[in-house]
């Protein structure tokens, strides 16, 4: 079949990778994508927020199925006009993907469907927001009702933090993510709930769910989870400190419900459905949906997926899941560490050239590489960092202690300069150390 993949990042990336990699995938397509994808697919110029625009290359292309990698183009409704085209698409509408565009969406349909989250106010004004902090106590955890590239979450001690960040998110009008409609001007305001943290992606027909393997990911900037959220840092799978019955408890008691009450309500959705899971002493709860797959949890989820991918994909895009075997999946682990530019997660440095990648792709391949998130070739050819996060560096071994250690070889083996990487990424589950300093990321030349 031939595939379009929309999006530009690391886990677009590693979608095309092991698109790439199956054997029905005859011509496979990304827009607008990066350099690192230029290298396992054609690349289109298209602004992936243009429903209209990514449409038109998808029939001109005679595509078989279009897969919808980014958030804010599943909210601004690009699957819709795909879908309307008559053309199979992995990615559910843009009224289904409010679950991950409005967390006061998620939780009215948490509450409807039974499915276990922190209790929460859902905030309009100051002075509700005064009483949902009195409430709760300390951690204190707020969030913005609309999408905010995983950043838009602040978990602290500190009262007048937590409220400036909720009277920002109540401050209309306030500009969503590009593309999609502006905020409502709400704040959530949840309890804080304790216990580890898992993400577990199921892919779905609006019927039929299928688990994927649960992984971890560290959201927090530097070493020891210190510092500022991020996008994400590094993730790792499998978890060997999981309950073995994790994801049949998350299918009966979320996935599936959630599926279920979309469906009920006229909004069925079809795609990838992540659950961020807090594993709590009273049990599993939901901390947020996501409409789409995790970065960086793709790289290592994908990694150890052994079942031809674009079949999965265009089963769930064409409802056809029930009829799929089970998945495969290989025995090993995987892990992947986040190479981020100077200053991320705030205004990051860009235009800073890569060196390494060939020497990664020389002495560590097929067991290490690297996939490309925020990279561009400049006027000479070379590349150049063109965002936050830039690369994440994916390695896979017999255990997590040996996809550790390749994964941080090859990390080793790329310069950016004033670039940052967390060194504790698995650590404890390797039972090794971090390399640095707890507390700080490890500074790179």
């Amino acid at each position: 079949m031939k595939v379009l993949v929309i999006g530009g990042g690391a886990r677009e990336h590693a979608l095309c990778r092991s698109l790439s990699l199956d054997p029905d995938v005859t011509a496979l397509h990304c827009a607008p994508g990066n350099a690192g994808i230029a290298e396992v697919a054609e690349l289109h110029g298209v602004n992936p927020l243009d429903g209209a625009a990514v449409a038109e290359l998808a029939a001109g292309l005679r595509a078989d199925l279009v897969v919808v990698g980014p958030e804010a183009p599943l909210v601004a409704g690009v699957a819709d006009a795909v879908r309307d085209r008559g053309i199979p698409v992995f990615g559910p509408s843009a009224e289904a993907a409010r679950l991950e565009g409005s967390k006061a969406f998620a939780k009215d349909v948490m509450a409807a469907a039974a499915v276990p989250t922190a209790r929460s106010y859902v905030c309009t004004t100051a002075a509700e927001i005064d009483a949902a902090l009195d409430a709760f106590g300390a951690p204190y955890v707020v969030k913005d009702d609309g999408l905010a590239a995983g950043k838009g979450v602040v978990v602290t001690e500190d009262i007048e933090a937590a409220r400036a960040h909720a009277l920002a998110c109540v401050s209309p009008p306030r500009a969503a993510a590009a593309g999609t409609a502006d905020t409502e001007g709400q704040a959530v305001i949840e309890e804080f709930l304790d216990g580890p943290e898992v993400s577990l992606f199921a892919v779905t027909d609006g019927e039929t769910v299928v688990p994927l393997q649960p992984a971890q990911d560290f959201k927090r900037a530097y070493d020891g989870d210190a510092g500022p959220n991020t996008g994400g840092m590094g993730a790792y799978s499998p978890l060997p400190w999981a309950d073995p019955k994790l994801v049949d408890e998350v299918m009966a008691t979320v996935l599936q419900p959630t599926v279920d009450e979309l469906r009920r309500r006229g909004t069925p959705f079809s795609g990838l459905l992540y659950a961020g899971l807090a594993i709590t002493s009273r049990g599993v709860r939901v901390i947020e949906f996501n409409a789409r797959f995790g970065d960086p949890e793709t790289q290592v989820v994908l990694a150890r997926l052994t079942t031809p991918l674009a079949g999965l994909l265009h089963a769930a895009a064409t409802g056809t899941l029930a009829a799929l075997p089970p998945l495969r999946w290989s025995d090993g682990a995987a892990v992947t560490v986040v190479i981020a530019s100077h200053n991320y997660p705030d205004t990051p440095r860009t235009g800073d050239p890569i060196e390494g990648l060939a020497d990664v792709a020389e002495q560590d391949a097929p067991e290490a590489y690297v996939l490309h998130a925020g990279t561009k070739r400049d006027a000479s050819g070379a590349v150049v960092s063109a965002g936050g996060r830039v690369l994440s560096v994916t390695a896979t071994g017999a255990d997590l202690t040996a996809a550790r250690r390749r994964a941080y070889r090859a990390v080793d083996r790329i310069s950016l300069d004033g670039s940052q990487h967390r060194t504790d990424i698995a650590a404890k589950v390797a039972d090794e150390p971090a390399e640095e300093t707890a507390g700080e990321a490890a500074p790179r030349a």
